[in-house]
């Protein structure tokens, strides 16, 4: 098992970096190369850096995850890529994607983008909280636990 963290703009990247290190899993961040980092991170850490674009780094993950990985985006586009290849789905919420909740994640992302192309506005996502943040980890070390059951 790997854990992929979507990485352009994910607030969860330190938290599940901590929470694998305690399992001994490897993560990989896939990230635009704008977000290029000199930082140091532990061993089990490698990035993936793709060209500038939209999709790039959402491409790039749907090529390298495989059955039993988990990946952490929000991007619920990405999530329905990776779903049937047999990987697990966290939101940074701490929510899991589903082919259950999928389609009507899906059906609301489109109904809200059909509104902004009308000229309408849609809410945009609440603050990300350290409650936010604790959910995330909790829900994610449970995740793991039940991998290794």
């Amino acid at each position: 098992m790997k854990i992929f963290i979507d990485g352009d703009g994910s607030p969860v990247k330190e938290t599940t970096i901590e929470v694998a290190l305690a399992y001994s899993i490897d993560v990989v961040i896939v990230t635009s190369i704008d977000h290029y980092s000199l930082k140091e991170y532990p061993q089990n850490v490698s990035f993936v850096y793709v060209d500038k674009g939209a999709d790039a780094a959402d491409y790039k993950i749907v090529q390298l995850i495989k059955t039993g990985d988990v990946l952490v985006t929000q991007d619920y586009g990405l999530a329905s890529l990776v779903l049937p290849k047999g990987a697990r789905v966290m939101h940074q919420l701490g929510y899991e994607y589903t082919g259950e909740n999928m389609d009507g994640l899906l059906e609301q992302r489109y109904f809200s983008a059909k509104v902004r192309k009308s000229g309408g506005r849609t809410k945009g996502p609440k603050a990300f909280t350290q409650a936010d943040r604790e959910k995330f980890k909790e829900n994610l070390v449970e995740l793991i636990n039940g991998y290794i059951e």
